[in-house]
Parts: C-alpha cells; structure tokens; sequence
C-alpha cells in the first residue's frame, strides 16, 4: 500500500514535471519569436530542453535535402562516442529508424533495439547502433507540414529504458514548434528574397535612367546584382556585332586579371562556333551545365572552355540569351567554382535583367541616333526619364498597395493609374462580418499552441473563400473578420455575393468545428451581413495605410453577428431585399442592437442553398 507520503512526493515530481515543461515550451516560443532570419537558436533550444527533460545524452535533428532523397544532421546537443557532423548525409530508403519516421511521417519507438527483428537479422544499421554506437533505446518524431515529414527529432538511450507517453508527446510537441520555426523563416526569407529582387529592379532601372549614352554601367549592376543574388561568383555579359558575325565580351565579374586581359581580345566568329554562349545566342536558348567537367560538349569548346573550368575552377554554369524580336543579341554567362545547378527561379530571375540590358541597349542605340538631331534629344531624354521613374513608381506603389489590399485590387490600381479610387468617397457595399463562437471560452482553457493552431486553421480556410468569392478587401483581428463587397472593385450582386461566400464559410466551419470537437474544443461559427451606404476609403499614415469602411451598414452587420448563434447567417433589412428573390430566410422579429438607435428587424437565412430559380448561382 502507497503511504500518504510517498503519494505526495509523486504528487509534487508531477506537478515539478509540469512547471518544467510549461517553462521550456514558453522559452522555445520566445526564441521563436526573436529568430525570424535563422532556425538555429530554436533547433539548439528544442534539443537542448528534449534532452534534459527526457534525461538523454544526446539530442539530434534532422531535415531532408532539397531533392528529397537523403536527410542530413542539421543540429546536435550533446556528442555520441563516435561524433558525426551536421550536413552529414544518409539515404531516405535506408533502414535507419530516422529515415523511417520520415517517410512514413509517424513516431518511431524502439523500446529495445536488440530485440528487434531488424537487429536480429542483422540489419548492417541496428547492428552498428547497438555494437558500435551502444544504444538500446532510441525515439525519432517527424517534422510534418501539410502531411509530409521534411526532418525528424532523434532521442537516444545507452540503457533499455523506454520513453514515456509524456515524454513521447513533449517531443510531438516540440517538432510542432520546430516547424513553425522553419515555416516562419522560410517566409521571412521568401520576404526578404523577393524585397531585394524588387530593390535590384529599381537599381537597374535608375541606372538606366542615367546612362543614356552607355550602356556599360548597366551591363556592370547588371552583372554585380545577377551574381549577388544567383550566388555565382563569376559572371560575363557578351554582345553580338550588329551583323551577328562575331562575339565579344564587353562586361565581366570576378575573374583573374590575365583572364580579363584575354577577354578584351574576344572577338569569336558565331558560324560553327561550339562555345555555349555563341550558341546561346544564335539559337535564342537558354542554356544550363550542372557539371562541365561531365559535359559531352567540354572538350568541344576549345581553349575558352578549357581555360574556364581548369584555369578558373567553374563547374556549373548558365547561359541566358538577350532576346529582341526572338532574335539574340547578346548573352548573360553565370557561373559557379561548385557543383550547384542553377534553379528555374534563377534562370527567370536572370531573364529579367537580360530584358533590362535590351532595353539599355536599345535606349544607347537610339540615344547616339538623335543625338546629332539637337532638336529631337530632349524630347528622348524626358521620355526616357518619365518612362523609367514610372517603372520605378510602379514598383513602390504596388509595393505599398500590396501591404493592406488584396493582390487582386492593388493590380487593378495599378492598372487603372490612378488612386483616386483609394480616397474617402460614399459607397454601396455589402459587409460581412464573422467569427468563431465560444473562442474566448476556448482561449481561457486551451494550450497556446492549440490556440493557434486553431487560428492558423481558420484563417487559412477562411482566406481560401476570400480570394475564391472576389471579395474587394478584408480585416482580420483575432478571430474576426470583416470582408466588404463591391469596393473598391465593383459587383453586380453585393449581398449575394456576400450571401454566398457566408454559405460556404458555414460549410467549411461546419467542418472545422466537428474535427475540433473530437479534440474537446467546444467551438461555432456565426455571420452577420448588411447592405448600404458607408464611407470607404484609405486611411493611416505612412507606412501604415488600411482600407476600410465605416458608417451604419459596418456597424449593423458587426452587431448582427455579435447576434448569431452557432450555425445563424443574419441578414439586415436591406441585405435581405436584395436576395430574397434568390435564398430562402426567415423574419426574427425586431431586436435592439447596441449603437443602433432604432431597432431592427432581423432575418435569419435558412437555407443552405439558393432557391430553385437560382439554386446554380447559390451553388457557386
């Protein structure tokens, strides 16, 4: 029999257990919070916490490679007897408990690996992990996204001692986290990639705008930026003769001094020349090696080729022609001392500046053409200038557009030219609003990451039917969100636009809501829709610009979905009238709503569909 004592002292090494726990988990989420460029810290803080709160010596994390076909040692705590390095590869079909978890995206337990049939076959694998490495006891939880593993946490023991449940889902969690560490920055990534492509354009464009009568420095940023951002150290720019005879070389990066002394005697003859970037050119094609030394077409390229890979070092290589009138004229050479294959991103990326360095090419050739036409050379230099800074206005206005409106809408700014359409003015909208229903009950009980991952899971969902019902605009705030119709792009049916896109929203909740309910969470869905006039427009300072509407009709339809219940589209008077004739609702008689100084007669849809006449609209 268990003394009261020892009851106690079990009692209390729960309850320590669980301080310790809640103490790591919040320490994780605060590095996560800090590390937006770099998963590193994170990794070092999941592992360092898995391995003291599992009592293991060694904590390992693994991810797959870009190919999918090995995984490699990304991060370790601790050290096994025999060390191994991060980048350290091993097949993803092998035998490895690791590449199991991975590609069965599951939790591998092996209690004992001396009693598993592996090891007693002798599997190569299980052998050296008991006889060489000294395990016995190993965990490996996949890191999984959208459903598939992409890496895995690995705990090891020397001794049989199996883990427990609790320690098996502490480590389900912090893979959770593990993921959205990555996720976040591959994100904040993708953000900053896209920022400087977008900050290279203005500079070659403002280059551009300044070398009217040479078209060198702009082949120079050209190169400068191709190479910073395609990671290729060494770069040529090369130019056919207006006769498309011959071949020069009159830009370059990064190469040897004698080598840059041979290219300004360049001049090779484009029939039956063998060199990429002739046939490149001639062939309009872009052309890519992952390895030079394995190419066929090496030692057919004479002395340049032999002069680049074993003189220069290069290995990979990648040639983009300059295309005007599907003709080449030039060439962009990209290369790389490593063997790395340049990527598709790449190759559109530097298709981009070749159509930069056409139009510098053009702009010099028709600039020295007027220039001796005295009249006539101020008018191309403020069409030129005007042309250029409204590319790059473009640039910044659909980069500001873009950080408070839909894709959609900022293009059609863009588009049309003029903002006007973005300033305070009157306007007829439908406006819905919803959220989720006993959220804030949730949020007081739940975990934090069951927090959000509910958000995560509703916001997704929710946005997909944003962008499928061509809303105008959206606001989100925690678990509310307004969406307003017909501005500022136009619709011919705002309520039932608004009507249907609710429809489906309580379609998909419907969904949500089961799935969370077998998780314990006891959550709904309610929408509120009105229609009528509002004031619509831009408002903030700079740098934090909203679109945004406010008026009656925004503040009825936020007050008919504070009204809902779990299930209840709630329409407005006005919003009713206007699809009647399509849905089927119900009249819930007149309530008072707090801001409305008159009460209101409220319907409430009833009808998952549209009515027979419109059932193929309603179905939309």
């Amino acid at each position: 029999m268990t003394s009261d004592s020892e009851t106690q002292i079990g009692d209390d090494t729960a309850l320590q257990d669980a301080l310790e726990r809640e103490a790591a988990t919040r320490e994780i989420l605060q590095v996560i919070s800090r590390s937006r460029d770099d998963e590193k810290p994170v990794f070092d803080a999941i592992l360092e916490n898995a391995a003291r709160l599992c009592s293991v010596p060694t904590a390992l994390l693994f991810l797959v490679n870009e190919e999918k076909t090995h995984f490699l040692l990304a991060d370790v705590w601790g050290a096994w007897t025999n060390p191994i390095n991060t980048g350290e590869a091993w097949s993803l079909e092998g035998s490895l408990p690791v590449a199991q978890s991975i590609r069965e995206a599951r939790t591998i337990h092996l209690e004992d690996i001396a009693e598993t049939a592996a090891y007693r076959d002798g599997d190569p694998t299980y052998v050296y992990l008991v006889e060489e490495e000294g395990l016995r006891t190993r965990l490996c939880v996949p890191l999984v996204h959208d459903g598939t593993a992409f890496g895995a946490i690995s705990l090891s023991r020397h001794e049989v001692k199996p883990f427990t449940e609790a320690e098996i889902e502490l480590i389900e969690m912090f893979a959770d986290q593990a993921v959205i560490a990555i996720e976040n920055v591959r994100q904040f990534r993708e953000l900053q990639t896209r920022l400087e492509r977008e900050a290279a354009t203005r500079e070659i464009l403002q280059v551009i705008s300044r070398s009217r009568a040479d078209e060198a420095p702009v082949f120079e940023v050209i190169l400068e930026i191709a190479s910073r951002l395609c990671n290729a150290p060494l770069a040529l720019l090369s130019m056919a003769n207006d006769a498309r005879t011959h071949v020069t070389v009159p830009a370059h990066r990064g190469v040897r001094p004698d080598f840059a002394a041979a290219l300004i005697e360049f001049y090779e003859p484009m029939e039956g020349s063998q060199l990429v970037a002739v046939r490149a050119i001639a062939e309009g094609r872009v052309i890519r090696s992952e390895n030079l030394i394995e190419d066929d077409r090496y030692r057919a390229d004479g002395r340049w080729r032999t002069e680049l890979v074993e003189t220069e070092g290069v290995r990979s290589i990648l040639v983009v022609p300059l295309m005007r009138d599907d003709e080449g004229i030039g060439a962009i050479i990209l290369y790389r001392r490593e063997v790395s294959l340049f990527s598709d991103d790449e190759v559109a990326l530097v298709q981009s500046f070749a159509a930069q360095a056409v139009i510098a090419v053009d702009n010099v050739k028709q600039f020295k053409t007027l220039e001796a036409r005295t009249e006539e050379v101020q008018a191309l230099n403020t069409d030129l200038e005007s042309r250029v800074a409204e590319q790059v206005g473009e640039l910044e206005r659909l980069g500001r557009l873009k950080r408070f409106l839909s894709p959609q809408v900022a293009d059609a700014v863009v588009s049309a030219g003029d903002d006007k359409l973005l300033s305070s003015h009157r306007a007829l909208i439908a406006v819905l609003f919803c959220d989720i229903r006993g959220f804030t009950a949730f949020c007081e009980t739940a975990e934090p990451e069951e927090t959000i991952e509910v958000l995560q899971t509703y916001h997704e969902e929710m946005g997909k039917l944003i962008n499928t019902h061509g809303a105008g605009v959206d606001h989100r705030s925690g678990d509310g969100i307004m969406v307003i119709f017909n501005d500022p792009l136009p619709c011919d049916d705002p309520a039932g636009d608004a009507l249907r896109m609710a429809l489906a929203m309580r379609e998909q909740m419907a969904k949500l809501c089961k799935d969370w309910r077998r998780l314990g969470h006891k959550l709904g869905f309610g929408v509120g829709i009105s229609l009528g006039y509002a004031t619509v427009g831009m408002v903030g300072s700079e740098g934090r610009y909203d679109y945004t509407a406010s008026g009656t009709a925004v503040n009825l339809a936020a007050r008919l979905c504070d009204e809902a219940a779990d299930g209840e589209i709630l329409l407005s008077p006005r919003a009713y009238a206007a699809v009647e004739d399509q849905f089927a609702a119900e009249s819930t008689g007149e309530i008072s709503l707090k801001g409305i100084h008159a009460a209101v007669e409220v319907f409430r849809v009833t009808s998952n569909r549209a009515t027979s006449e419109h059932r193929d609209l309603g179905n939309l």
